[in-house]
């Protein structure tokens, strides 16, 4: 009896550590929240994974098919070859698969800065340089990233003693400058050293240093520069554009719900007025290419939305909570049968929404209990001050008295990781709270929902990371 009681317990910690690592890959990045420093967001989350490593090491390997963000991601693959040696034998040839499986699918530009982070750190036993050997070979073209981060590979190429082959060779280690290349981009790069013209057919990023030293004028070179640049470059020269008075052909609804939604509230608001059903169309476009790669099909819902004066974030993460709750709007606007959102300064217009007040969740969260929604979403930092516990309250009266059935869903959605105590800011204990870092994830976060509220046992949590490993995997 003791025994069993022992183990109960001991599972029932595993469950709570893994569910909080989880919901904390979700939602920190190390950058400064407006509660937070950078300093400490960095320091707990190191803590998190050094603690889940040391004491789960399988579980955590699988936590990088559970949808957390690629800061930590990174993290785990980097932790994850630095102790190749205390991976069980039984657990190798999985732990390998996910590693590779994970960077593949990491943006290139942070794929390559984990294996420089490799070098850096001094990492170089055998498994980690067939890591880099293999994301170099699987590399569709690895002469346009040879070209982008030349310097990155260099270094990767001779921290893992990759042997290249002819050209990409000669030009990562060679004088290229004196040889003339068949390999197109390579010419151009070479050429490019030599030719204001040449410039022009070079990656933006490259391009733009060789524009300085050529001296080409800014707003000549951004607009001649365009069909070389990605969307997420066009959107982060928008600004500088306009004050070149450059116009920058920019298709929108290409942009992930989350990045629109930020780059939307980053205008002004005469802007978002007058140009509203262009933006408004971007908005729901985004919303529907999102889940088609994502499905999520929903009854009646409600949102409680928080765009109180915190949701502006900090430097490093301007209006980011905001953004979340918006692309989080016409998410679960799209895919529900019926919908109602339910800010915390009423507006009949989200997308002139703007961080402002007190948190006062408990009016809106009692204007959506009352719509007798099938599921109530609160996409909020936790933090409410207006009345304090308002919401808590609500809830708790609502969950023991009015629907004590759970008939309702009730889902808290954080975006800010709390550095003092390792989790999200919970509204209360009668509803789950889950990491939220870009409203694409939503569908995710409500299937693991179930294992926040501490409904799941153990033994499920491991088979739904066993699930999303072979999906990762495939």
């Amino acid at each position: 009896m003791i025994n069993n009681t022992v183990n109960t317990r001991s599972q029932q910690v595993a469950r709570e550590d893994l569910v909080m690592f989880i919901n904390a890959c979700l939602a920190c990045t190390g950058q400064r929240e407006f509660y937070d420093d950078a300093y400490g967001q960095k320091v707990s989350i190191n803590f998190l994974h050094d603690y889940i490593l040391g004491n789960y090491r399988l579980l955590y390997a699988r936590t990088l098919a559970a949808g957390i963000n690629h800061f930590n991601q990174a993290q785990i693959i980097i932790k994850l070859l630095a102790t190749g040696k205390q991976t069980q034998p039984q657990h190798r040839q999985e732990e390998g698969a996910l590693i590779a499986a994970a960077l593949n699918k990491l943006p290139p530009q942070r794929a390559w800065k984990v294996l420089q982070q490799l070098r850096k750190q001094r990492i170089n036993n055998r498994r980690a340089r067939a890591i880099a050997r293999d994301y170099l070979q699987q590399r569709r073209d690895i002469n346009f990233d040879a070209v982008k981060y030349r310097s990155k590979i260099r270094a990767i190429a001779t921290h893992a003693h990759l042997k290249l082959q002819g050209e990409l060779s000669s030009f990562l280690f060679r004088k290229w400058q004196q040889k003339q290349y068949k390999t197109e981009l390579f010419e151009n790069y070479r050429q490019a050293y030599y030719s204001a013209e040449a410039v022009y057919k070079l990656p933006f990023t490259v391009a733009e240093g060789l524009a300085v030293k050529h001296k080409i004028k800014r707003d000549v070179f951004l607009s001649r520069i365009q069909a070389q640049m990605t969307l997420g470059e066009k959107l982060r020269f928008q600004g500088t554009a306009e004050r070149a008075q450059v116009e920058i052909n920019l298709n929108l609804a290409k942009l992930p719900i989350t990045k629109l939604a930020l780059y939307i509230l980053s205008l002004p608001l005469e802007t978002r007025k007058k140009e509203w059903h262009t933006l408004h169309q971007a908005l729901e476009k985004s919303a529907q290419l999102t889940l088609r790669k994502s499905p999520l099909k929903l009854g009646k819902v409600a949102a409680v939305l928080d765009c109180s004066y915190s949701s502006s974030g900090s430097g490093e993460k301007r209006r980011r909570p905001l953004g979340v709750a918006l692309a989080t709007h016409y998410l679960l606007q799209a895919a529900s049968r019926e919908y109602q959102g339910f800010w915390t300064a009423p507006t009949h217009n989200p997308i002139l929404v703007h961080p402002y007040g007190q948190t006062d969740l408990a009016t809106p969260l009692l204007d959506a209990l009352e719509w007798d929604a099938d599921l109530v979403v609160i996409v909020s930092d936790g933090y409410e001050n207006d009345p304090p516990n308002g919401a808590a309250e609500v809830l708790r009266i609502y969950r023991r008295q009015i629907d004590p059935w759970r008939r309702t869903e009730i889902v808290h959605c954080n975006p800010v990781f709390n550095s003092d105590d390792f989790t999200l800011h919970p509204l209360s204990p009668c509803v789950p709270t889950v990491g939220l870092r870009d409203g694409e994830d939503l569908p995710t976060m409500l299937g693991f929902a179930r294992f926040a509220d501490g409904s799941a046992s153990l033994e499920e949590l491991e088979a739904y990371l066993a699930q999303r490993v072979q999906e990762l995997i495939k």
